[in-house]
């Protein structure tokens, strides 16, 4: 019988049954461990594959001796936790059959209703911000009150933003602060899930952190209780994740992506950022059209579940409970027609900075890169380079200039001000006069 409820999910495991697993799927495991570790101990096996060794691979690795799979070449100490075991002749032979079959070797998988019940369990949706947290997490940016009252109930929705407006004003870097929110409230995932006969890989330290404790105490945060009951160890906390993608993406890289070498799955993008943010940077300008991808999140953005597709033909259900950001320079409408828009639940329009806004920015950049700022330097910037030329102010511009003041001070050996004289030499060699 498979739990539903996340406090039994997580319960390690005791005996066979509780694994969700079968004994013939943990031994082939098993053999494939030995064979490539060569020779390893039998409290290694149990590390390894993350469950525990009475009960469980004591059992396997009894079978594995008693069918000859393996030597027994000495011990480390007492019992047969102690044991070391290499593989025999006839075990090269099993572990290279199961190596046919799939080359996954690493911490046993969960079964996927397991990760689907946990998922849901765990959705971003849960996660409650109000104005204090999201004000505290966009500290060091100049951002508009306006802006907050937008981003603060994008991320308490749990479901799809659309982040727009002309390029230059920090849509990715919003986006990165919204999912620095998210991620205080860490989740759990398990490093692999099992379909079938099947493996799909789901945790990698790239797209995943992990967090430093367990999961905080809130009205919408539950909490492990460690010290009453043990962790299964296939399961992973981490801090809710971030994954970003831009012009790559593609419609094969949203299904499962299967390595017809190692014979098992890679997860796709939307499924390794279950319970936290996925965002499309630079959307519409992907190899794929808008509408086509757009299409594919139709279904998925209003059931909260998605489909994925084996090689054998088979679909498979996963929840879809993630904060989806589509970033975009372009204009939503010339992008998308107005049916989706009305599925995407809430658009922030990320504008230029106004003048003051801009000063403001210029200022507190200045303090950053450690530049002397000079109210009559900046005056001669704006007018010279902004109104005369007829150009936007751009919330990256003040990062962008003192860093080009920065390389001639060095070049000049000068102190680094913020002068009329040193912002016109950044200023040239910054903006392209076409």
């Amino acid at each position: 019988m498979i739990p539903t409820d996340r406090q039994q999910i997580l319960r390690r495991p005791l005996t066979l049954a509780e694994t969700g697993l079968t004994l013939g799927a943990l031994s082939e495991l098993a053999i494939k461990l030995i064979h490539s570790a060569g020779e390893i101990g039998a409290s290694e096996v149990s590390h390894e594959l993350r469950l525990p060794f009475a009960g469980i691979v004591q059992r396997v690795l009894e079978l594995l001796d008693r069918e000859e799979l393996v030597n027994i070449v000495g011990s480390g100490g007492f019992g047969t936790q102690a044991y070391r075991y290499t593989i025999s002749q006839k075990g090269i032979d099993r572990a290279h059959q199961a190596l046919e079959r799939s080359q996954y070797i690493g911490p046993a998988p969960v079964p996927l209703e397991r990760y689907n019940a946990m998922m849901r369990g765990q959705a971003v949706g849960e996660v409650v911000l109000d104005e204090a947290a999201v004000e505290a997490a966009f500290q060091g940016l100049v951002v508009n009150r306006a802006m907050f009252d937008k981003i603060g109930p994008a991320l308490n929705s749990g479901k799809s933003v659309f982040l727009y407006g002309p390029p230059g004003n920090g849509k990715t870097t919003i986006a990165t602060r919204m999912a620095k929110l998210l991620a205080r409230d860490p989740i759990y995932i398990p490093y692999a899930v099992s379909v079938d006969d099947y493996i799909i890989k789901v945790y990698d330290d790239f797209n995943h952190k992990r967090a430093g404790g367990e999961p905080v105490a809130g009205p919408a945060a539950w909490a492990f209780d460690a010290a009453a009951d043990t962790l299964d160890e296939r399961w992973v906390l981490i801090e809710r994740p971030m994954v970003m993608v831009g012009g790559e993406l593609t419609l094969a890289s949203l299904d499962l992506i299967w390595d017809p070498t190692a014979k098992y799955y890679e997860a796709p993008f939307q499924m390794k950022a279950n319970g936290g943010m996925f965002l499309i940077d630079d959307f519409g300008r992907q190899q794929v059209d808008p509408q086509d991808l757009l299409n594919r999140w139709i279904v998925p953005l209003e059931t909260r579940i998605d489909f994925l597709s084996m090689h054998t033909g088979k679909k498979i259900e996963i929840p879809f409970e993630q904060l989806v950001v589509f970033a975009t320079n372009l204009d939503p409408t010339k992008l998308v027609d107005e049916a989706f828009l009305r599925r995407i639940r809430h658009k922030v329009k990320v504008d230029n900075p106004t003048a003051d806004e801009f000063q403001q920015i210029f200022q507190m950049m200045c303090k950053v890169r450690g530049v002397e700022y000079v109210p009559e330097g900046f005056a001669h910037m704006v007018a010279a380079w902004y109104t005369q030329a007829g150009r936007a102010f751009k919330n990256s511009h003040p990062r962008d200039i003192l860093d080009q003041l920065l390389d001639v001070a060095k070049y000049k050996r000068s102190r680094p001000v913020a002068s009329a004289e040193m912002l016109d030499r950044a200023c040239s060699a910054y903006f392209a006069d076409l």
